[in-house]
């Protein structure tokens, strides 16, 4: 592993009906970030990904904010 990468989170609430479908998208994206559930109770998703991809996840945010109701909760 290259000891200069460094990773960054995002914290996410997505409505669950939603969420295996948000999975999908991003893992789709091959080796650009990693999703986890944080808190199954509070529909709570945790975005790992590398520092230099962060424009590239923004993006992919963005593109689906609309279609997923994305939440910011935290980083």
């Amino acid at each position: 592993m290259d000891s200069s990468s460094s990773f960054q989170t995002l914290l996410l609430a997505i409505e669950p009906a939603a969420i295996a479908r948000f999975k999908a998208i991003v893992e789709s994206y091959d080796n650009l970030a990693t999703l986890r559930t944080e808190d199954p109770r509070l529909h709570f998703l945790r975005l790992c990904f590398d520092e230099a991809s962060a424009g590239e996840i923004d993006g992919l945010l963005d593109s689906l904010s609309a279609a997923f109701s994305i939440r910011l909760v935290g980083t």
